[in-house]
């Protein structure tokens, strides 16, 4: 048929229908852009929502790490599985606050033999000199309890209900890109469009001092499925800050 619409390469018809009408060259607003990945979240699952930021930062210099935590005002969508290094009261004071997997030697013991059944690890001071040790299995997966972001604290409490209640830690990974799933195609345009502002406002503001030039240079949101929809960094930047 002569006049039968061309059909991308590898595409399926629900992917060439959500791809339609997406100029891929035009910048948006953040608020059009949530409108727009909402509208094209088809799957028969609920689709997270997902953020990627270029940064014009290079990870391998100190000066130029980018790393963080935000609290999610509508949280993600789904519930962490929250693992606690502690000892005494403080494991019960995890365990209370519905952390999943508490313990000292022997979580250590699971963890080095590769079982990494959790997405979030807190540890208290003391217990550092044991978690560090693990270095070369949490490293790599981003896992190692941190103090700049909340990870290593006496404040077990608080700490196990910010990882379950929507708290996102972000990193800047080697190509300088920062990428995040702040919630579900399921959730309203306006809870998506407050996580976002949220999650772009706290990158922003983790600008490192060894950053030059511009530090957001490409934003782009998407759902799992869906296609990704660019964004205007400048726009997107001040309309998070408001």
């Amino acid at each position: 048929m002569a006049n039968a619409p061309k059909k991308t390469p590898g595409f399926t018809k629900r992917m060439s229908k959500s791809h339609a009408g997406i100029d891929p060259r035009k910048l948006h607003t953040l608020a059009e852009a949530v409108k727009l990945i909402k509208e094209r979240a088809s799957a028969k699952f609920d689709e997270t929502v997902e953020i990627a930021m270029n940064l014009g930062v290079d990870p391998k210099y100190p000066d130029q790490q980018v790393r963080g935590v935000v609290s999610l005002p509508n949280g993600t969508g789904r519930t962490a599985r929250v693992a606690v290094f502690a000892k005494g009261a403080k494991a019960e004071e995890a365990r209370a606050a519905g952390a999943d997997i508490v313990g000292e030697q022997d979580l250590f013991d699971v963890v080095n033999s590769g079982k990494i059944d959790f997405e979030r690890l807190i540890a208290t001071p003391d217990m550092m000199a044991l978690v560090g040790r693990l270095g070369k299995v949490l490293g790599p997966r981003g896992l190692m309890p941190n103090p700049k972001v909340g990870t290593v604290t006496m404040d077990v409490k608080k700490a196990v209900a910010d990882a379950k209640g929507g708290a996102v830690e972000f990193r800047v990974e080697k190509a300088g890109i920062i990428h995040a799933g702040i919630g579900k195609a399921s959730f309203t345009e306006e809870q998506i469009l407050q996580n976002a502002k949220a999650f772009v406002d706290a990158v922003a503001k983790a600008k490192p001092a060894g950053a030059k030039g511009t530090f957001v240079k490409k934003v782009a949101l998407s759902t799992t499925m869906g296609p990704g929809v660019r964004l205007d960094p400048a726009a997107a930047i001040a309309a998070a800050a408001q």
